[in-house]
């Protein structure tokens, strides 16, 4: 309720559990995961490079990583975070990158949920991929630890939201037969044999 008109404005709110709502017509499966107790800047870094890939490939790059074969790239908490030479692999700014096994094990257990959920509604589990991917900062958990000269500092966590929503891809379109225009099987032209094929010539009678 707004407290200056006493206007009702709740009606107009909807408290979603999901940052994006695909379309229902579309079969997608979701999984997520609330206050998980990893850190939120490792589990961002996993959600925006695994983000688009399909779920096969997403799934051994988490089990390379558990296995040290892999390494996750930092791209944007970069503060503090060493150069690796495995970070060269997925041109990583500045080669900065991490290996963080807990968040890495919970993110791959909520891919492999979503995958279930998608073979239950009887999706095919081969065209998968993560067409959203999502890391939100949770509440901190708050705890405190004891400083020189009788001081108490905190002590917090910093546990994330996690959400995955999977999507079939859909198949590919085939090429024209013909030889012209951007896109066929022809060269693309330019901007200038465009913008020719635009005007049409008028008059110039014979000479």
């Amino acid at each position: 309720i707004c407290s200056n008109n006493n206007i009702r404005i709740d009606k107009f709110l909807t408290m979603v559990r999901y940052s994006v709502e695909p379309d229902a017509a579309v079969p997608h499966s979701k999984s997520r995961g609330s206050h998980l107790r990893v850190h939120f800047k490792h589990c961002r870094e996993i959600a925006h490079h695994i983000k688009g890939l399909e779920v096969a490939k997403a799934d051994k790059f988490m089990q390379d990583v558990l296995d040290m074969k892999s390494i996750v790239p930092f791209t944007k908490y970069t503060g503090g975070i060493g150069r690796k030479a495995m970070a060269k692999q997925h041109n990583a700014p500045g080669s900065k990158g991490r290996w963080p096994v807990k968040a890495t094990a919970v993110v791959k257990d909520l891919l492999s949920n979503a995958v279930a959920n998608a073979e239950s509604k009887g999706m095919d589990a081969d065209k998968l991929y993560i067409s959203h991917a999502q890391c939100n900062r949770a509440p901190p958990g708050r705890r405190r630890t004891y400083r020189a000269h009788g001081r108490i500092g905190k002590y917090a966590s910093q546990p994330a939201h996690i959400e995955l929503i999977l999507s079939e891809r859909s198949e590919g379109v085939e090429k024209a037969d013909d030889d012209e225009g951007e896109g066929a099987r022809g060269r693309k032209i330019t901007k200038k044999e465009a913008a020719m094929k635009r005007f049409v010539k008028i008059g110039g009678g014979s000479a």
